[in-house]
């Protein structure tokens, strides 16, 4: 076997990938309509068909992990990642940008599976910590990505981005192949095709709503359909997979409380990360004119960048940690954190420095946060569940991200001001957004502690030499 070492960095280079897929096209978003000649609500599906893409290949490719091998499920998803950025970089209309950013979305599953195989292969000393600089990719490859994106497009031409993505993926591809082993866990039986296709139709209806609310209207025919549509939907889904003998996923092991809370937690979590994604950008690049700082994108993704750079300084304390108290603690740190970053910034925001210190606040608390979630599934389901059940944990954090675009959205969009022919945030949008942020980490914060933390019988880890 590979050195245990090269088995976590090229998970955690995989995990770095996985989430610059989601502020790749940041730099070009507002100038997408020109570029494609498109509709604003149209080019919104360059963004939207991602996030739909990765919450629901994220727990179908969980759960074939699971049953066909990790690492060749890895595989597979970085090989859409590949045809997804070449279709994206040689498209020139919006059908081919959204068909290949929608391929991209899917690499999402790289980091619960790589999650899964951290467990799997690694020795026990080694586990806690090396899940936790996992997690950490989740935030860092976004937050470092960001103003890599804005230099290229600032550069040379925006195709350029999607040529890189493609060769990133090309890389780690191979870096996969010759450092991560086979997996030897597997769950044998069948795959639970009809549940994938209701699980996907469920979630796409909820995830449009959700996602698309503010533009379409939140009464509309449309939202309103997409939105009990999915619904209904998923508690029909629900009932079938609670009836067959190989669900896709096993909705009983689902339910056990420490499941359950922690994939509550995740949302509110998941809410509380977004919500800074949303809100301090916009301020920062806000002109002074209007209140804001007038940065450039690229000086606004350096101020936003360290909270990236604390998620991973943190990963290996975290690990240690978990291992002395226990997982929950860092989700009750990461939860309390995010509190005292939101609070923060609704006292101080007047200077670029009070967003500079919010920021870090805000890395310390999803770095601890997203590494306590993953460890805490993990000590609660059987080896043969645990890529379903990172992918479904990776769901909720994805569900609670698309709340937080909607909601924030909305709140910024409604309070604000015709300036100059554009509508511009207020100060009062931006305090709103900040009481949002500390509403969402106060329930994580109590869902947390409701967590129980006693060890389920069923763990097991297969014994290593």
């Amino acid at each position: 076997m590979p050195p245990q070492g090269a088995i976590v960095a090229v998970l955690a280079i995989a995990g770095l990938a996985s989430s610059f897929m989601f502020t790749l096209v940041v730099p070009i978003q507002s100038k997408l309509p020109e570029l494609l000649d498109a509709s604003r609500e149209d080019t919104a599906w360059v963004v939207t068909a991602t996030l739909l893409a990765a919450a629901v290949f994220t727990p179908i490719a969980g759960r074939l992990g699971d049953m066909y091998g990790k690492r060749r499920i890895v595989l597979v998803l970085l090989v859409l990642l590949i045809v997804g950025s070449v279709v994206a970089a040689v498209s020139t209309d919006i059908g081919g940008i959204i068909v290949g950013r929608a391929l991209q979305g899917a690499v999402t599953g790289v980091v619960p599976l790589g999650i899964s195989i951290m467990r799997d292969v690694l020795h026990e000393n080694r586990v806690d910590s090396a899940i936790a600089l996992m997690s950490a990719t989740l935030g860092v490859g976004g937050a470092v990505g960001m103003p890599v994106s804005a230099i290229i497009t600032e550069t040379s031409d925006w195709h350029v981005l999607f040529w890189m993505s493609a060769g990133l993926g090309a890389i780690v591809l191979v870096l996969v192949v010759l450092v991560i082993p086979p997996s030897v866990l597997r769950t044998p039986g069948r795959f639970d095709l009809v549940g994938a296709i209701g699980l996907a139709v469920g979630l796409t209806g909820v995830l449009l709503a959700v996602s698309r609310g503010n533009e379409w209207g939140w009464l509309s025919p449309a939202t309103l359909g997409c939105g009990i549509g999915g619904l209904a939907v998923l508690l029909v889904w629900g009932w079938y997979e609670l009836r067959i003998a190989e669900p896709l996923l096993d909705l009983r092991v689902a339910a056990r409380p420490a499941v359950l809370l922690t994939n509550l937690a995740s949302v509110a979590i998941g809410f509380s990360l977004f919500t800074s994604n949303v809100s301090y950008p916009q301020m920062l690049e806000l002109p002074a004119s209007f209140g804001g700082f007038g940065l450039t994108l690229l000086q606004a993704s350096l101020i936003v960048m360290p909270a990236g750079l604390v998620m991973m300084v943190l990963s290996p304390f975290s690990g240690r940690l978990a291992r002395t108290v226990g997982p929950r603690l860092l989700l009750v740190l990461g939860s309390i954190a995010l509190i005292a970053a939101y609070g923060f910034s609704l006292l101080w925001a007047t200077e670029v420095w009070h967003l500079l210190v919010a920021n870090l606040l805000i890395g310390v608390g999803i770095g601890f946060g997203y590494a306590g979630m993953p460890m805490l599934i993990m000590r609660s389901v059987p080896p043969t569940e645990t890529g379903a059940s990172n992918g479904l944990n990776a769901l909720f954090r994805s569900l609670g991200t698309s709340l937080a675009a909607a909601l924030v959205g909305a709140v910024l969009a409604t309070l604000s001001v015709p300036r100059g022919g554009v509508a511009v945030p207020t100060p009062a949008a931006f305090q709103m957004s900040f009481v949002l942020g500390i509403a969402a980490a106060a329930i994580a914060l109590v869902v947390a502690l409701c967590i129980p933390q006693r060890r389920d019988p069923h763990e097991a880890r297969p014994s290593l030499p």
